[in-house]
């Protein structure tokens, strides 16, 4: 590591301090000024990127622009860095709960019907009464923590806050990040980059209302907390201080074992993978997590693991099979495909720089070696399962903390750690003298134009899809019009379960996306719409009721991800509104709700 915090600065006075601050305070009034100005009624398939002001795009070049200068100067206090990364997570994760006047995601909607029904039941439930949705009763975590937190603040529903979800989870990783370059590093200028990389490289998405943003959170904690009290050096400060990090470990590692299913495995690959540097080959981590695992996966998640292991056991191994993406998972259109290649080419960027970073800076090769073993460790996961087809979503989301340390490193100049500099004191060398501030030369530019592709790319990355996630209140509006009257035992037929509170009320009324189907199944269903979906919802018996719903959400859905496209789905719904058996019930800018008149065969 290269101190730079002790030169004297070339120039005094409150305004060479306060320097920074102005391009941060420009970004943020073109951010404001954007929001204001943004109109989302009516997203295309780039999503957001093409709806955001103009503003907005130059508000977020001169907020990379200046942290890229401030960070570089070793005459700037930290604190500039730090107010830096805040206004980029407030320009990256409030944006969408600002603009939109729902919560995104169909996903967070499903979670909020979850605590709904935990506070309604009051416990846990089997499948027996709940069906498949009893997985989310075997990891409750979560959910019971959230229902705590509503009647805490008093609100009815989780939607209250669940928009503000991302900055809330991307900010529960700051510290534990900072933690964990510093364990390797003082450099300023590395470790705020790579909190910078960090987080412009983490769209997949899983900073929203879910279970796996906590438990991620807590697994970057576990990784700080292991790499900072255990090991050699920690083993050499006395028994009973690691005894009390031990404790707090396994606190942290609980929680993560009750809320989420994936995340205890990428933690014990990863701890496995430090136990192969000798520095941290400390036994207690890994044990306490597999033992704390295996006692949840043997007691409270064996129902749900009991019928899940066989498919499970045949996917391992399957590499190819367990990367693929499935039927309705392929963009479709420009604009999808383009946001698709913009997320590739961010998190392909990131890594090719963390390449670059490793054959580059030498010293950091050597010395956070700890910290390339994280970043390697979770792509054994490839071979283990294909997670719903998105094993390589969270492989990459798992390998970032490690892989944006070195993607920082390729973009500076040559640094040190601290455990090279304790090194030569030990052995007697002069400190190294401070090395002084560089001009702008090209590496700065050349580090500028990556961190600016990067940050810019992180956009359409993040929020490419949001006319498949955004929900207008209309259509909150229909469907929750539509669970407000349904009785118990009612089925509710749709495309797809991409629209707000699909969800609602699970675990008294039934559903059917037939999308979902086999393909032949959905290919009768498009040449006689009507005729086919009155005979798949003719078994419901009353008082229940028979719904048909179909949503702007359903219809993005299907038609960016190569299902059926807009003609068909039209054709679907002019079939089933000139059917007599068919009754329409609720219509408005956001979708059609019918119930069907009489349970008796399809239409011939």
């Amino acid at each position: 590591m290269t101190d730079l915090s002790d030169l004297p600065p070339a120039w005094s006075g409150r305004r060479a301090q306060a320097w920074p601050g102005v391009p941060l305070l420009v970004a943020l009034a073109l951010w404001a000024y954007a929001v204001r100005h943004t109109d989302v009624s009516r997203l295309d398939d780039y999503g957001l990127v093409t709806a955001l002001h103009p503003a907005f795009w130059a508000g977020l070049v001169v907020l990379t622009t200046g942290f890229w200068f401030t960070v570089r100067d070793p005459r700037r206090p930290g604190v500039w860095a730090a107010a830096y990364v805040l206004g980029l997570l407030v320009m990256e994760r409030v944006t969408q709960a600002v603009v939109y006047p729902t919560p995104l995601y169909a996903w967070a909607w499903k979670h909020e019907a979850v605590i709904d029904h935990l506070l309604t039941a009051g416990g846990l439930q089997t499948a027996d009464q709940v069906g498949d949705m009893a997985v989310y009763d075997q990891w409750p975590g979560f959910f019971a923590a959230q229902a705590a937190l509503m009647r805490l603040l008093g609100v009815d529903s989780a939607a209250m806050f669940m928009a503000w979800w991302p900055l809330v989870s991307s900010l529960m990783l700051l510290l534990p990040l900072l933690l964990i370059y510093r364990t390797f590093t003082e450099d300023r200028r590395l470790i705020w980059t790579a909190v910078w990389l960090f987080y412009v490289a983490n769209w997949v998405g899983q900073d929203y209302f879910s279970p796996q943003s906590v438990a991620y959170a807590l697994h970057v904690g576990v990784l700080a907390v292991v790499l900072r009290r255990f090991g050699r050096s920690a083993g050499r400060r006395g028994r009973p201080r690691q005894a009390v990090w031990t404790v707090v470990l396994t606190v942290m590692l609980v929680a993560i074992v009750i809320s989420h299913q994936l995340t205890p495995g990428m933690l014990v690959v990863c701890l496995l993978a430090l136990c192969l540097s000798r520095r941290y080959r400390d036994w207690v981590p890994v044990v306490t997590t597999v033992v704390i695992f295996l006692a949840w996966c043997l007691t409270a998640a064996l129902p749900f693991l009991s019928a899940a292991m066989p498919d499970m056991i045949r996917s391992v191994g399957d590499v190819g099979a367990n990367v693929e993406t499935g039927y309705g998972a392929t963009p479709t259109g420009t604009g999808a495909i383009a946001t698709s290649w913009a997320a590739r080419l961010l998190s392909g960027s990131v890594l090719l720089l963390a390449a670059v970073g490793v054959l580059r800076q030498r010293v950091l090769r050597h010395r956070a070696r700890p910290l390339l073993l994280i970043a390697a460790a979770p792509l054994p996961m490839f071979a283990a399962s294909s997670y719903g087809s998105e094993m390589i979503f969270r492989v990459l989301l798992f390998m970032l903390p490690g892989a944006a340390f070195f993607a920082a490193a390729a973009l500076l100049p040559k640094v040190r750690t601290l455990a090279a500099d304790a090194a030569a004191k030990e052995a007697g060398s002069r400190q190294a003298a401070p090395v002084k501030p560089r001009g702008r030369g090209l590496g700065t530019w050349v580090g500028l134009t990556a961190l600016l592709g990067g940050t810019l790319a992180f956009v359409p990355a993040y929020s490419g899809k949001d006319r498949i996630n955004y929900f207008p209140p209309q259509e909150v509006a229909l469907v929750r019009q539509l669970f407000d009257q349904a009785p118990d035992g009612s089925l509710v037929v749709a495309a797809n379960r991409n629209y707000p509170l699909a969800y609602a009320s699970y675990w008294s009324v039934d559903h059917y996306w037939f999308l979902d189907d086999a393909r032949s199944h959905v290919d009768r269903i498009v040449r006689n719409p009507a005729g086919t979906l009155a005979g798949d919802m003719a078994g419901v018996e009353r008082p229940a009721r028979a719904y048909f719903l179909l949503t702007q959400g359903q219809l993005a859905n299907s038609e960016m991800n190569g299902q059926l496209d807009e003609a068909q789905l039209d054709r679907i719904q002019k079939s089933v509104a000139a059917s007599p058996r068919f009754q329409l019930v609720a219509e408005n800018s956001a979708g059609w709700l019918y119930v069907l008149k009489q349970a008796q065969g399809a239409e011939r």
